[in-house]
């Protein structure tokens, strides 16, 4: 547990909630290894079947903390780990289970690369976000806004995103399809746990390769993505999941999956 970090558990649904108001949740360099610890922890919790992560009312992620830059030296400030160390880098995406991303409030910097990183974004209306790299002189700190964000938005929107540094309404993203749904900001939480309670019902098991097949997809070519589907459909006909999905749906019940 962290100081500015919760995490708790309800009914499948884990809720990793951002908790800094007074700074609109923006990140020091120790926070944010506790968040990485604690998205990769979601991982691992046996209770955990989606992940939601968002902030405390009317705050999402304003970036890195820029008064704590002193702590740590100039030219180690932005690399976290190497190259080959994809969890400190994309934690969000290396989370084996679905990742909901619930935003209100100014997602800026490290917290736009955050969204970026979740596989499906729910707004409230005072949601809003910035990849200001640009402004401080660096390029998107997760390497999220230059491989992820063209590939959800288009090139030329997220280039012209990258370059200024403008601010995007959580009307504009919406209208782009970077959200997948807009509400108003007193509802959000109540819309995120209604969608994480649906996709919870699902198995585990498969959802996890869905994750990996996709993520993995958008980087290779296809020959490679069948292999790995190949692979995939054969573990998931062998797994006691796709057995009780069968069964559950000839005996007219629901299921009860285990994610084995």
């Amino acid at each position: 547990m962290s100081e500015f970090l919760s995490y708790e558990v309800s009914d499948g649904v884990a809720t990793l909630t951002i908790q800094r108001p007074e700074k609109r949740n923006a990140m020091t360099f120790a926070m944010l290894g506790d968040f990485i610890e604690m998205v990769a922890a979601a991982s691992e919790d046996p209770e955990a079947r989606v992940l939601i992560i968002t902030g405390v009312p009317g705050s999402f992620c304003a970036g890195t903390d820029l008064s704590d830059l002193s702590t740590i030296p100039g030219k180690e400030r932005g690399l976290r780990g190497t190259a080959e160390e994809r969890s400190k880098w994309w934690p969000i995406v290396d989370c084996t289970i679905p990742v909901i991303g619930a935003i209100d409030g100014p997602a800026f910097g490290m917290g736009a690369e955050f969204t970026s990183q979740c596989d499906i974004r729910l707004c409230g209306e005072s949601a809003r976000f910035s990849w200001n790299f640009s402004h401080r002189g660096l390029v998107p700190d997760t390497g999220a806004g230059s491989w992820l964000l063209p590939r959800l938005i288009g090139v030329q929107r997220a280039m012209k995103l990258l370059y200024t540094g403008d601010v995007l309404s959580a009307q504009d993203a919406l209208d782009i399809g970077y959200i997948d749904e807009l509400v108003p900001s007193s509802e959000l939480a109540a819309s995120a746990q209604a969608l994480a309670s649906r996709i919870a019902k699902n198995s585990p098991f498969s959802h996890k390769r869905v994750k990996s097949l996709v993520y993995e997809g958008l980087g290779g070519d296809v020959s490679e993505h069948m292999k790995r589907h190949t692979q995939a459909m054969a573990e998931c006909f062998a797994s006691d999941d796709h057995q009780e999905g069968v069964a559950s749906f000839l005996e007219r019940r629901g299921a009860n999956f285990t994610g084995s």
